[in-house]
This record gives C-alpha cells, sequence and structure tokens, in this order.
C-alpha cells in the first residue's frame, strides 16, 4: 500500500502538468501517441543522463556538477529528444507544438527523476518519501517544464516561421533554460535564503515567461487559421 501511494504522488505531477500544456494547444491539438512517444523517451533519457552526471560530479565535484553539469546535460538531453522525433515531421506545425513537444519531454525526464528521488526517500520513512513528494511535485516538477518551454518556444518559432536566424534563436532559448535551471539548483543549495528566493522570485519569473511565449505562440497560430 505504502509503494501504491508513493508511486501516484510520483507520477501525479507529471502527468498533471502535462495534461495542462497539452491543453494549450487550442487550435490544433497533437496527436496523442507522439506527445506519449516524446514523453516517454524523456523519460528513458533520464538513466543515460544520470550515469553521465555521477561522472561528471566525481570530474567537477558536487557542486559544479549540480549547478552547471546537470543543467546542461538535462536541458540538452530534452532537447535532443525532440529534434530527432517531432521536430521534422508534419505534425510539428504550429509554434506552439514547440512548446507542447518540450514540456512532453521535460515531463518524462521529470517523472522519472521525481519517483528516483521518493523512492530512494522511503527508504528512510514514509513521511519523509511524502515530504520529498510534495516539494518535489510543487518545485522540481514545474521547474524541469519551465526550463523546457524555454527552449520549446524558440524551436516552435523557428522552425514554423523560418527564421533566417534559427540557430542562434534555438541557441538561446536552450541558454535561457540551462541559465534558469542552474539558478534553480543553486538557488536549493543556498538553504531557507535560496529557497525562498526560488519560491517567491525565480519560479513565478520563470512562469510569467512561460506564459507570454505560449500566448505569442498561440498569437502566430490565431492568424494563420483566421486565414
Amino acid at each position: 500500500m505504502e509503494i501504491l501511494l508513493v508511486l501516484m504522488l510520483a507520477l501525479a505531477p507529471g502527468l498533471f502538468w502535462l495534461l495542462y500544456f497539452y491543453r494549450k494547444d487550442i487550435y490544433d491539438p497533437e496527436p496523442p501517441a507522439w506527445i506519449a512517444l516524446v514523453f516517454l523517451l524523456g523519460a528513458a533519457v533520464t538513466f543515460p543522463v544520470g550515469v553521465l552526471e555521477s561522472g561528471l560530479d566525481l570530474f567537477f565535484g558536487s557542486i559544479l556538477g549540480t549547478v552547471v553539469a546537470a543543467p546542461v546535460c538535462e536541458e540538452l538531453a530534452k532537447f535532443w529528444v525532440v529534434k530527432k522525433t517531432v521536430l521534422r515531421t508534419r505534425v510539428f506545425d504550429e509554434p506552439v507544438d514547440g512548446i507542447v513537444y518540450a514540456a512532453a519531454a521535460g515531463l518524462g525526464f521529470a517523472t522519472v527523476e521525481n519517483a528516483l528521488y521518493i523512492f530512494s526517500a522511503l527508504d528512510q520513512s514514509l513521511v519523509f518519501a511524502l515530504e520529498t513528494a510534495i516539494v518535489r511535485g510543487l518545485l522540481s516538477v514545474p521547474g524541469h517544464v519551465l526550463f523546457s518551454v524555454m527552449w520549446g518556444s524558440a524551436l516552435g518559432v523557428s522552425k514554423v516561421l523560418a527564421a533566417s536566424n534559427e540557430d542562434h534563436v534555438v541557441l538561446w532559448g536552450l541558454g535561457l533554460a540551462i541559465g534558469a535551471h542552474a539558478l534553480f539548483n543553486l538557488l536549493l543549495l543556498l538553504s531557507d535564503i535560496g529557497f525562498a528566493l526560488l519560491v517567491l522570485g525565480l519560479l513565478p519569473l520563470l512562469w510569467v515567461m512561460a506564459m507570454r511565449r505560449i500566448r505569442k505562440a498561440l498569437k502566430i497560430s490565431s492568424f494563420r487559421w483566421r486565414w
């Protein structure tokens, strides 16, 4: 019973936010099969990325590994999933699609990572596992999807609008995601002050930025569908 409860708490945040961002694509919703594939592949890359990060922690140390190596590895891995699967297909035909698929990849990754942390906490006690589930469900899982939206938005706009500076736009989006992810991890290391800045500053800011990108993408789509 305990394991079932913990499993539900580990999976619920990722599935909730996946549905939330999926429903943002109001003009031409993506095929559920593609969403599921990107989500599952985002989950699958968690394991090789975890192995790579463990090696980098040994080389750079845990602090640099957490603040620098982890954000780079994780954002590039999620980006790679979208780029190598759905990006060049016909279903990726609106700017908001970049956001939706980036969210799917990010939430697949976050869901597995979430489960690993929570089940590890269960080794200590059920209470600690529940506390971990609540904190990560409110912070880390939404954090992952908000980071992914930064490069997903850039990917969607640059591809659909055939931007002449496509590489620059995408690199800027990736850099923004990695920077936000790095700052998120750094604040978690700073105890109470960092936690307060994370909850009251960084996450609300990322949320506002993400919603602006969604509105911009939908505005472009509404113009296309109107004509």
